[in-house]
């Protein structure tokens, strides 16, 4: 395993892969990497030639400068785990290395940036377009891996290739879970011990709802999740959503032709958590 630090140095290496005829995987993380990260990279591994992965806390999709400042970074540990599941390339740029100036550039994503997370949270991604366009610039991957846990940010990266036109696959790899049920994330590592005994209450209340969809209308299931939340004295709930899977545009009754998603945010101590569950 390598790791490079500059742009320079990394499509360096790239440009006598590609040469040789080799496919990339790309996998662009965060750190802080957990067993989700892992079935990213187990799963470009199989299907790539060599597999790149990122780390890289970009300063750009956070609108609250505390959330930036507290993310949790683990590098040591990071490339420990990316050693051990066999990545070949790993990116660890600085910030003045992908942002050498002020970062300008506006993404039209339609309505896919203004609903759900980028109603909570501004301009957050068009931070993401702005980093993840750089490293499919940087890399030029046959394949991009990305988590479905960040659903929307799936939804948006597809509408970026796009954009882009990119001649490249994004890959959707399922949301891993611990054993009970909370969604793998990196911002876990801030709940407390009381904290992450009532965590899983948030994939639960999406299990319960879907069980529902039966005798309730969508209206009538925003209504009961609200309520139980309220019920939670730790759990602030932010959003609950059920979305067609394309434009992310609120479902308002039940169709069969209509791929359904139910999302949800919650605040939960120092931690926003983000699920999600298919509803068909």
């Amino acid at each position: 395993m390598v790791v490079y630090r500059t742009k320079n140095d990394l499509t360096r290496h790239l440009l006598l892969l590609q040469n040789g005829g080799k496919t990339i995987g790309l996998v662009p993380t965060m750190g802080a990497l957990h067993q989700g990260h892992a079935s990213l990279v187990e799963k470009a591994n199989g299907e790539n030639d060599i597999v790149v992965v990122s780390i890289f806390v970009n300063p750009t999709q956070f609108n609250d400068p505390s959330d930036l400042d507290h993310y949790p970074r683990t590098l040591d540990q990071d490339l420990d785990m990316l050693r051990k599941m066999e990545a070949d390339l790993v990116f660890v740029p600085s910030v003045k290395e992908m942002y050498p100036e002020e970062e300008t550039q506006i993404f039209d994503l339609g309505n896919l940036d203004k609903v759900m997370e980028g109603k909570h949270r501004l301009g957050h991604f068009n931070g993401v377009a702005q980093i993840v366009s750089k490293l499919f610039h940087l890399v030029r991957p046959n394949r991009a891996y990305f988590g479905q846990k960040d659903f929307q940010q799936l939804v948006i990266i597809q509408r970026l290739k796009e954009i882009m036109g990119l001649d490249m696959s994004i890959v959707a790899c399922p949301i891993i879970r611990e054993k009970d049920g909370l969604a793998m994330s990196s911002r876990n590592l801030r709940l407390s011990k009381e904290e992450r005994k009532v965590a899983p209450f948030i994939y639960e209340s999406l299990v319960q709802a879907k069980k529902k969809m039966e005798t309730q209308t969508p209206s009538q299931l925003k209504d009961w999740v609200n309520l139980q939340f309220r019920k939670q004295a730790l759990l602030e709930l932010e959003y609950f959503e059920i979305v067609e899977d394309k434009g992310l545009m609120p479902v308002e009754e039940w169709s069969e032709e209509v791929n359904k998603v139910a999302c949800i945010a919650v605040q939960l101590g120092r931690a926003r958590l983000i699920d999600n569950l298919n509803f068909d």
